[in-house]
Parts: C-alpha cells; sequence; structure tokens
C-alpha cells in the first residue's frame, strides 16, 4: 500500500503544481548528458554504450543507496517527490488546450505557436487539421511516455525504476534519432527506450481501448500499429485514434520535407473537439490505473494479513 499511495500522492501534486517551474530535474539531466556527449562523442555505438552507462546509472544507483540510508518516512517521501518530477500529465493538458482554444477561435498562427511547443515538426507549414492531429498525437503519445510508463515502472521498481524510465527516455529524445551524428551513437539509447516501454505501451494502448471505442481501437492497433516505424508509438497512437475516432498519421514536415507517414485510426478529420477528447482519454486512463493500483494493493495487503 505504500507503493500505492505514493501514486495517488504523486499524481495529485502533478494535477495541483503541474511540472516544477525553476530548476527540473529532467532539464539538469539533459545538461549533464549534453556535457558527457560533448566530452565522450564518437561515431560508435560502444561510445553511446558508455555514454549512456555514465549519465543513467550513477543517479539510479544514488537515488536507491539513498533510500536505504534514510528512515522509512523519508524514503516514502522521495518516492513521491521523484515520481511527481517523472510525471507529465498535467504538463499535457497546460500545452494541448492552448491549441485547441486558438484553433476554436480560428486563431490559426496561434495554433501553430502553441502546437510547435509540443511536437518537433515544421508547425508554420501547417493547416488547422494537420494542427489538430500534431496535437492529438502528441497528447497520446506522451500519455505513455510521460505517464502510464513513469507509473508503470514506480509500481513495479519503486522511485529508482521510475527515474531510470524517464532518464532513458530522455535521452532518446537526445540521442535517438537515425542521423549521421546518433545513428551509432544513439543506438544504444533508442534499442533501451524501446525495451523498457514494450510492455508501457502495449498496457497504454489497452487504456485507451478501454476508455473509447474499444473494437475500433483493437482494429486500429492490430491493422496499422505494425506499419510505423516505432515499435512502441505504433500502438499506442493507433489504438488511441481507434478509441478517439480520429484520423491521425499521414504526411508531416520535418527539417523542410514533408515525410510520408501511415494513416492511424479512422473516422473524422482531428479538430479542436479531437485534441480535447484526447485529453479526456487520458484523464480517464489514469482514474483506471489508480483504481486498479487501489484494487491490487488491497487484495495483496489482505493477502499478506491472510
Amino acid at each position: 500500500m505504500n507503493t500505492v499511495c505514493a501514486m495517488l500522492a504523486a499524481v495529485l501534486l502533478d494535477a495541483w503544481l503541474g511540472e516544477p517551474r525553476r530548476a527540473h530535474p529532467l532539464v539538469g539531466f539533459g545538461r549533464l548528458a549534453q556535457w558527457i556527449e560533448k566530452h565522450g562523442y564518437a561515431n560508435r555505438r560502444a561510445s553511446g554504450v558508455l555514454a549512456w552507462t555514465l549519465s543513467v546509472v550513477p543517479p539510479v544507483l544514488l537515488l536507491g543507496g539513498l533510500q536505504r540510508c534514510v528512515p522509512a518516512w523519508i524514503s516514502w517521501c522521495l518516492a513521491v517527490l521523484v515520481l511527481y518530477a517523472a510525471l507529465g500529465w498535467r504538463s499535457l493538458h497546460e500545452h494541448a488546450r492552448p491549441v485547441a482554444d486558438a484553433l476554436v477561435m480560428d486563431d490559426l498562427a496561434a495554433a501553430r505557436r502553441a502546437v510547435g511547443r509540443m511536437v518537433s515538426r515544421d508547425t508554420a507549414v501547417l493547416n488547422a487539421s494537420q494542427v489538430a492531429a500534431a496535437a492529438t498525437e502528441s497528447v497520446l503519445e506522451n500519455g505513455n511516455d510521460a505517464v502510464f510508463g513513469a507509473l508503470f515502472w514506480f509500481a513495479l521498481l519503486g522511485a529508482p525504476g521510475v527515474l531510470l524510465y524517464r532518464l532513458a527516455n530522455t535521452l532518446d529524445a537526445m540521442w535517438g534519432y537515425r542521423t549521421p551524428r546518433y545513428a551509432q551513437f544513439g543506438w544504444a539509447a533508442a534499442r533501451i527506450d524501446d525495451v523498457l516501454n514494450f510492455l508501457p505501451a502495449r498496457l497504454t494502448a489497452c487504456t485507451y481501448a478501454c476508455c473509447g471505442h474499444v473494437e475500433a481501437a483493437l482494429r486500429c492497433w492490430r491493422t496499422q500499429a505494425p506499419q510505423w516505424d516505432s515499435p512502441n508509438a505504433g500502438p499506442v497512437m493507433a489504438a488511441g485514434a481507434g478509441a478517439l475516432g480520429v484520423r491521425l498519421g499521414g504526411a508531416a514536415p520535418y527539417h523542410g520535407v514533408w515525410e510520408e507517414r501511415p494513416q492511424l485510426g479512422e473516422g473524422d478529420a482531428p479538430d479542436a473537439h479531437s485534441i480535447r477528447c484526447a485529453l479526456r482519454l487520458l484523464r480517464r486512463g489514469v482514474l483506471i490505473w489508480l483504481i486498479v493500483a487501489l484494487l491490487l494493493g488491497f487484495v495483496l495487503r489482505g493477502g499478506m494479513h491472510a
């Protein structure tokens, strides 16, 4: 029950406070990773493995050791703070709502600026439907990375587990690109993130399916996810799009070039309503996870006292 209570406390903290406004730990970690890359970069997989290890392993071991050295209540509070820092539930709402609001007001320029803070594609050339698609995709995909994946690894391995997951996820976002610079150096970051996200992504896809149009979500997951580049983003976004009854994917501009992507979902073209529905889907999913965690906690506690 300590783990379940910590999950509840961290989610409530995130809903109340949002992400830390100053000195976010992941920002500091990003600077550390940049320093390690600057001084240890070589276009070899071994170099990337070493850089990943030096970036991630010491903080995780330090946290695990610290929790063992302090009283139980301090260890619990530390776990809550680590999970709170790893969550980005409220942040997703704060980034996506302005996009939806701008689209409702027919202010395409403001919508493009707002969605530009969520995605890496070239937003200046997007029309209203493409802006809505970008924001909806970001909510669905980051629902796994910044919410359900974090909750999964915290439930499984506690604070060190969620720290490992979020640091690995951050390095994937920094190094996991198929570019000449990162094709070899970033190989480890990309593959490790794929492994850590394999189960959470599929649980997230199941969650989206349960919270929306179940049959459409499962059908899109089965038929469309294998066509997507990422083995984990595919199930998450295909199931999410099917659950929402909206069409996502398709061509998107990156670095001045339009890249063809498979279609995800089915139904109507995305709009402001799609973004809000994606946020609602995420809220329902978080509620389900917390209820399931509470039920499991009571069952396990009852089994221990039996």
